[in-house]
């Protein structure tokens, strides 16, 4: 039984702040308590998570829903929305459908990315990137997989994405499209000068090790699902893997994933 719902919102979105009114409105009228988890500090742990934004916002909501361990649904009001599942004019509808039980929840793997200088340890489900921000020359990143060395990448940066995040900045990047299924990493490099660097599809379960050349002055910045993470310096070593935990997306409708792919492909064409 819902007893308490997180809303997460793009509030400088005036239609993503009026739908979460509208939802809150909608939960407190049933008396489900409602809060924001990621501006008040006073929060109840919640059942559900809902995103009120694009795919940016749902990233937001789903490091809340990775740690409360519930599920996490998006509303769409962004301009991409490849997470995201509902449109807000059928708000209300999607909120009765959960009270309900009507609906289904999909499974996507996660990155455990770690900072082993730091001790910092982070979850992402779109990817982690090593970029070189607002460094003016190329970076050098080393890049092993399993213990193997893979390769010496320099570059604007490197991307090791998920599945789920294959349709983000990797794709933009030159990264393969993968199945939100499969059980895989993708590195893919950002503008590397050598054309003989393509991107890789490696196992979920390998270590990698993304490493900035020690024996040249250098600066980068490290990203987890689009959020800065802090500074790099030449010999810093980031270290990803599959997560154990997992993310539980609500689908209220069939998921077509190719069906999605190809209509947003061609919005960005056009």
């Amino acid at each position: 039984m819902l007893t308490s719902a997180g809303l997460i919102l793009n509030d400088r979105n005036a239609n993503a702040v009026a739908c979460a009114r509208q939802a809150a409105s909608f939960f407190q009228a049933r008396g489900i308590k409602t809060c924001n988890p990621q501006t008040e500090k006073e929060c109840e742990t919640p059942d559900l998570i809902v995103s009120f934004g694009g795919d940016g916002t749902l990233l937001i909501g789903a490091r809340f829903a990775v740690r409360y361990d519930v599920p996490l649904l998006g509303i769409n009001l962004g301009t991409v929305g490849f997470l995201t599942e509902e449109d807000p004019q059928h708000l209300e509808r999607a909120l009765t459908d959960i009270l309900e039980g009507k609906y289904k929840t999909e499974s996507r793997s996660l990155l455990k990315v770690m900072n082993p200088r730091t001790g910092e340890s982070h979850l992402a489900l779109n990817d982690t990137v090593i970029t070189r921000g607002g460094y003016a020359r190329l970076i050098r990143v080393d890049a092993f997989v399993n213990g193997s060395e893979y390769g010496t990448f320099t570059a604007d940066g490197i991307i090791v994405a998920t599945p789920t995040g294959s349709t983000g900045y990797s794709l933009s990047a030159g990264g393969p499209i993968v199945e939100p299924e499969m059980d895989c990493m993708i590195i893919t490099p950002v503008c590397p000068h050598s054309m003989q660097h393509c991107p890789c599809i490696v196992s979920g379960t390998a270590d990698i090790r993304l490493s900035l050349k020690p024996n040249r002055e250098q600066t980068a910045e490290w990203q987890i699902d689009g959020q800065n993470r802090g500074s790099l310096s030449a010999g810093d070593e980031i270290h990803i893997t599959g997560a154990e935990q997992k993310i539980r997306l609500i689908r209220l409708h069939p998921y077509d994933f190719f069906g999605l792919v190809r209509r947003k492909l061609i919005e960005w064409g056009s």
